[in-house]
C-alpha cells in the first residue's frame, strides 16, 4: 500500500545549487525543472498540479519541462491539462522538449501516440514554447541565458546541427533533453547545464540492490546533479510514473539556482 499509495503521491522539492564556471552571470537565475507528468489512470491530474503549486512556490525565473507528457495514448482532458500548464506559463518563461511517450516511433511502439501532434497542441495551449531541435535567448534581469532542446533520443528525433545552429558562446546555454544519454550525442556542442528526466530516479529502488530497471545506457546518470566532461547534467526523478508505484524514490520538483563560480 505505500508503494501504490504513499510514496507515488509524497513530493519532495530539491534545491540545489549550480555554478557556471565558463559564463558569468551577474545575478542568480533560478530554474523550475519539471519532468515526467506521465498524466495517466495511474497519475491524476492533482498531483501534477500539486507539483506545479510546488515549484511555482520557489519563484523561479524560468521553468523547464523536459517530456513524458503523458504515459499512452489513453483520451484525456486536453483543456484541464492545458489548464494546469497555463498557471506555469503565466509565472515565468516556460519551454519543453519532447520524451518518449509524447508520440513518434518509440511511443507507437507501444500503442502510445504515432506522432506529437497531441502533445504539441497542449503545450501551445498551454503558451509552453517548445524546443524541438532549436533555442531561444531570455533576459533575466539584464542578462542573457539561451535555452536549447532537442528531440526525443528513443524516437530518433535528435538534430544537433538544427538545434545549436544560433547558439553563440556568449551566454550559458541550458539544454533540455529528455533521455540523459542524448549528452553523448552533443558532446562536441557548447551547453553548460543539460536538464533531463526519463529515469523517474530508478523508480523503485531496493536495499542492497538499488536501482534495479534503469532505461539508460549510463547508469552513471540516473539521478541528481552530474559533472561530465567539464559540465553538468541534472537528473530529476520526475513527478509521475508508470503503474503508479514507487519505492525509496519519490516524486521530485527540483529548483536550481544558478551562478557564477568565483574565479580564482
Amino acid at each position: 500500500m505505500y508503494a501504490f499509495g504513499v510514496e507515488p503521491n509524497w513530493l519532495e522539492r530539491t534545491y540545489h545549487q549550480v555554478k557556471l564556471p565558463r559564463k558569468g552571470l551577474a545575478s542568480g537565475v533560478r530554474i523550475l525543472h519539471l519532468s515526467d507528468f506521465h498524466a495517466s489512470s495511474a497519475v491524476p491530474f492533482t498531483l501534477i498540479e500539486s507539483a506545479v503549486e510546488m515549484g511555482l512556490e520557489a519563484k523561479p525565473d524560468v521553468i523547464c519541462l523536459t517530456g513524458d507528457f503523458v504515459t499512452d495514448a489513453a483520451p484525456f482532458d486536453r483543456a484541464e491539462y492545458a489548464r494546469i500548464l497555463r498557471r506555469l506559463s503565466t509565472a515565468a518563461p516556460v519551454f519543453a522538449t519532447l520524451g518518449n511517450h509524447d508520440g513518434g516511433s518509440w511511443s507507437a511502439s507501444i500503442g502510445g501516440f504515432k506522432d506529437s501532434s497531441v502533445i504539441r497542441g497542449l503545450l501551445g495551449a498551454s503558451n509552453v514554447a517548445l524546443l524541438d531541435n532549436r533555442s531561444e535567448v531570455v533576459r533575466v534581469r539584464d542578462q542573457s541565458v539561451r535555452f536549447a532542446g532537442v528531440g526525443d533520443l528513443w524516437s530518433g528525433g535528435v538534430d544537433a546541427d538544427l538545434a545549436f545552429v544560433d547558439v553563440r558562446p556568449e551566454a550559458p546555454v541550458i539544454l533540455l533533453a529528455h533521455n540523459p544519454d542524448t549528452k553523448d550525442m552533443l558532446r562536441d556542442r557548447p551547453w553548460d547545464l543539460m536538464l533531463s528526466g526519463h529515469t523517474h530516479g530508478g523508480q523503485v529502488v531496493l536495499p542492497l540492490v538499488g536501482e534495479r530497471f534503469v532505461p539508460v545506457r549510463d547508469k552513471r546518470f540516473i539521478a541528481g546533479l552530474k559533472h561530465w566532461d567539464g559540465r553538468q547534467v541534472y537528473i530529476t526523478r520526475g513527478v509521475g510514473s508508470i503503474r503508479g508505484v514507487r519505492v525509496n524514490c519519490r516524486p521530485e520538483v527540483t529548483v536550481l539556482d544558478l551562478i557564477t563560480e568565483p574565479r580564482a
